[in-house]
């Protein structure tokens, strides 16, 4: 069985459950039959241009919950890596929030764009903190139709968990409705709750966090997407280069 690589970034000791999106991968595998390997960044490793050199043999990036992250630099070069290099990227929770946040500054080209946590005082705060806080919280997803978020659910609805006090300024959505970063998810205040990128293999953000309602024998479809698109990534990348060596992925998530 083929195998592709998938790069966990984050940091340890964030106070969450950094061992989640560990345990959904192993879910969904088992249920789409693909073989992956897993290695974990801390966001201080992809900050320098070895760390980033590095994780651009992988096959799939997964931005993980715990904002704010040690090294905000090396969150948003991977995010950009993958974006530039159609590298498929997976953003929950705080990934979500840094996906949009690396867009607004280097795609709509506002580079004083800020996130709340990392600077409460900022003018451009593209994430801010929101006025009611979804820590612990389930809502009701709806999502755009004839999206990918959409295609991979099979319908236009979902419920999902969250553990979070920031999300994307209101100020900021006709700027993101203009461009290629398309909102496809809202909950039920029409507040947006999940992105994806047009013209990219898989670039998905989502506000709640998926591998929170994961389980075995019930994987999270957003998930089971996130890895397939990475085999795809696997097998075009083996194609154009059939000696293709693999880096090392042997780092597990933290407990």
């Amino acid at each position: 069985m083929r195998r592709s690589l998938l790069a966990l970034v984050g940091d340890s000791g964030a106070g969450y459950r950094p061992q989640a999106a560990q345990e959904a991968i192993e879910h969904s595998c088992a249920a789409v039959g693909i073989s992956v390997e897993q290695r974990w960044f801390e966001s201080a490793e992809v900050a320098s241009p070895s760390g980033i050199q590095e994780l651009s043999g992988f096959d799939g990036i997964w931005i993980v919950p715990g904002s704010p992250y040690k090294s905000l630099e090396g969150v948003l070069a991977a995010i950009q890596l993958a974006r530039e290099s159609g590298i498929p990227l997976f953003g929950t929770c705080a990934g979500f929030q840094h996906l949009v946040l690396e867009y607004v500054r280097n795609v709509l080209g506002l580079r004083g764009a800020v996130h709340a946590e990392y600077d409460a005082h900022a003018d451009q705060q593209v994430i801010s903190r929101l006025s009611c806080s979804l820590v612990g919280r389930t809502e009701k997803m709806t999502f755009r139709p004839g999206s990918r978020i959409a295609a991979i659910y099979v319908r236009l609805d979902s419920e999902e968990q969250f553990h979070c006090n920031y999300g994307v300024n209101p100020a900021f959505v006709p700027a993101l409705k203009a461009s290629k970063l398309k909102i496809v998810g809202w909950d039920q205040q029409g507040e947006i709750r999940a992105v994806e990128l047009e013209d990219h293999p898989f670039f998905v953000g989502t506000l709640f966090i998926p591998q929170y309602s994961s389980a075995p024998g019930a994987p999270h479809p957003l998930v089971c997407a996130f890895l397939k698109a990475a085999s795809e990534h696997e097998l075009r990348a083996t194609r154009d280069s059939p000696t293709r060596r693999f880096p090392s992925a042997h780092q597990e998530a933290p407990k």
